[in-house]
């Protein structure tokens, strides 16, 4: 049964097929016991165990929805020898993936897109990290730095914008390992696309079963979708450009304008009811709540509090 499903599905490593003989009725055989069974039949080449890098250390939100990854991916081509782009995002808790969108070339304003989608589909993240490109900072830009529409989008709906250092791909380890796992499994597996809608549907398709029917090591086996959770209703409203809003649909009351001015709040329809959730303190105590400053204080980081919010004033 092992080498009958590896030969199956050769990307399967000992840990997976270790889950998917559990599913199937046999729950006793070991990992060590599957690895020399591939390795015996020719079906794994054996590798010298790799020591632990202990310079590097593990971290993790303790919720979902707490801290967003965000990064742009390439080598997806199209049929026409064009080379398109794949931003992508991943909860930090949660590994699910909340952005996987094909776009011809990742401009500031695609990427502001694609996260402002997200927002609307899931909710606003207490925090967001990311590489120091340009669609994501303008601390490096030339001849001063400036504030560019994501930092501007992050600002007006409270979102904290955390930054990695020059170099440091292993800040964002996690979202690396979902551009891994998606090169492996679709993009190296799949001819060039007909066109960018077809690419679309295939990176939907897999975004999909990533989070809802791919076991994750770093989850006990489990799945994405079951540790994931939205931030909170919507009727605490989202603040967007007006030139993002959904297609057919005018802009919210809240839309940040053009102007440069500061938007009001929107309000949109709801039943009067006042809401609860649970929010972890982060480590500067200074906690945001679409679009609200609540200061608590570093001696409260990492206490779980639970805040009531209205939308009568």
């Amino acid at each position: 049964m092992i080498c009958d499903l590896r030969g199956s599905h050769r990307r399967w490593g000992p840990r997976r097929l270790v889950f998917e003989l559990s599913k199937r009725g046999h729950p006793d055989i070991s990992r060590s016991t599957v690895y020399r069974v591939l390795v015996r039949h020719g079906m794994l080449e054996p590798v010298p165990r790799r020591r632990r890098r202990d310079q590097y250390r593990r971290w993790e939100r303790s919720a979902a929805m707490e801290l967003w990854q965000l990064d742009v991916t390439a080598s997806l081509f199209l049929a026409d020898g064009r080379e398109c782009k794949i931003i992508t995002g991943i909860d930090d808790h949660s590994r699910f993936c909340v952005i996987a969108e094909v776009v011809v070339r990742a401009t500031a304003r695609a990427v502001c897109s694609a996260f402002v989608t997200a927002m609307q589909e899931y909710g606003i993240p207490g925090e967001v990290l990311s590489d120091n490109g340009k669609q994501f900072t303008g601390r490096f830009g030339k001849p001063r730095p400036a504030e560019v529409l994501f930092e501007r989008i992050c600002r007006e709906n409270g979102v904290t914008q955390r930054l990695t250092r020059p170099r440091s791909p292993t800040t964002t380890g996690k979202i690396e390992r979902l551009h891994q796992t998606l090169q492996q499994e679709l993009l190296n597996v799949h001819g060039p696309f007909a066109s960018i809608e077809d690419a679309q549907a295939a990176v939907d398709t897999w975004r999909k079963q990533y989070n809802t029917d791919r076991p994750h090591q770093s989850l006990a086996m489990g799945f994405p979708a079951t540790r994931f959770t939205r931030a909170f209703p919507e009727a605490l409203g989202l603040r967007i450009p007006a030139e993002f809003a959904r297609p057919g649909k005018p802009a919210e009351p809240g839309s940040i304008p053009d102007t440069g001015t500061s938007p009001q709040l929107a309000v949109p329809p709801h039943d009067g009811q006042a809401v609860e959730l649970d929010r972890v303190v982060p480590p500067s105590g200074n906690l945001w709540l679409a679009g609200q400053q609540i200061w608590l204080g570093p001696a409260m980081t990492g206490r779980t509090i639970r805040l009531w919010a209205g939308l009568d004033e």
